[in-house]
């Protein structure tokens, strides 16, 4: 069987059982892409190793690669189509742990400020939509499809909600915001292009056609580097996009603790806000800063001496 075909026929089958399955489809076309129109027989360990090596160390971006592989060959082994899987047998750890940036709120105040050198570049975005997109991420904890995905018919100011619809897991939730961001969201529709039809995206460029997801990248490393936030510690990445989703739940956390809030008891309301399944998901975004560490330590401490645990 050729390799294509047995690609499309794993993916109809993920996807019939629910699975969304995008970023797995995209890893599984770049395989066949290198290929070409190839036998499933014909691929070899070698080749495998070479797809999944790529230009650079062992990164998790390796392991996504060969979790999507592994999942691939147990469907085409199981159907009889190949005898055995071409996969290493061991899975090397990756050279260095991916820790998400948490930027600080003189960083944020920093981006914020630079959204205006947005207006003297030739980016889609203005600076009214770079801005209100710092703060929509950093103001809710959506993930970037989720805030690009928004239409005007999903934001309710009146009421102070969004509707986030079929996000990662199928799961269409109601997210609430704060006044400073009904505020700035006010604001921004006052200015962007109208536009009749209550389907049109929220976060729109320049023209008032949609901003795709690069575009959004893009536009942040040029803020970036505009506000001079930068990661100093041998990373392998610099502070991405995305990372304002992890600021805001640690960030989230530092506020409970401090206020004396049981944070174990809200811990789950943090997870349904965020759109997460499972907990654990939500326990991976809570990289420990040292203000982090620092409030959880004086938790623990005056419980163990004797105090009342909030």
């Amino acid at each position: 069987m050729k390799l294509a075909d047995a690609v499309a026929q794993y993916v109809e089958h993920k996807q019939a059982m629910g699975v969304r399955f995008r970023t797995e489809r995209r890893t599984l076309k770049s395989f066949c892409h290198g290929l070409g129109d190839t036998d499933l027989a014909q691929i070899g360990p070698d080749t495998v190793r070479s797809f999944l090596a790529g230009a650079g160390p062992v990164t998790r971006f390796w392991q996504r690669k060969h979790e999507v592989l592994l999942g691939f060959y147990r469907f085409v082994v199981a159907r009889g189509y190949v005898t055995d899987s071409p996969l290493p047998r061991t899975v090397p750890k990756p050279s260095q742990q991916f820790v998400p940036y948490i930027f600080s709120l003189a960083e944020l105040k920093r981006l914020l400020a630079a959204t205006e050198s947005c207006e003297r570049s030739r980016g889609a975005m203005s600076a009214a939509t770079c801005r209100t997109l710092l703060l929509l991420l950093y103001g809710t904890g959506l993930r970037i499809g989720e805030a690009l995905s928004l239409t005007l018919a999903d934001v309710d100011l009146e009421a102070a909600l969004l509707k986030v619809r079929e996000s990662k897991f199928y799961k269409t939730r109601l997210v609430p915001i704060g006044p400073d961001l009904q505020v700035a969201l006010s604001q921004y529709l006052a200015r962007r292009p109208d536009h009749p039809d209550a389907d049109a995206r929220l976060i729109v460029s320049r023209t008032g056609t949609a901003v795709s997801r690069a575009a959004a990248e893009g536009a942040f490393r040029r803020l970036r580097h505009h506000a001079g936030v930068l990661r100093h510690d041998d990373a392998r990445y610099q502070p991405r996009l995305h990372d304002l989703r992890h600021a805001f739940a640690v960030h989230r956390l530092v506020s409970w603790y401090r206020a004396g809030a049981d944070v174990q008891r809200l811990l789950p309301h943090l997870a349904t806000y965020l759109g997460h399944v499972h907990i654990a998901a939500t326990q991976r975004y809570l990289t420990l800063t040292p203000e982090l560490l620092g409030e959880a330590s004086e938790r623990f401490e005056r419980y163990a001496m004797g105090g009342h645990h909030d």
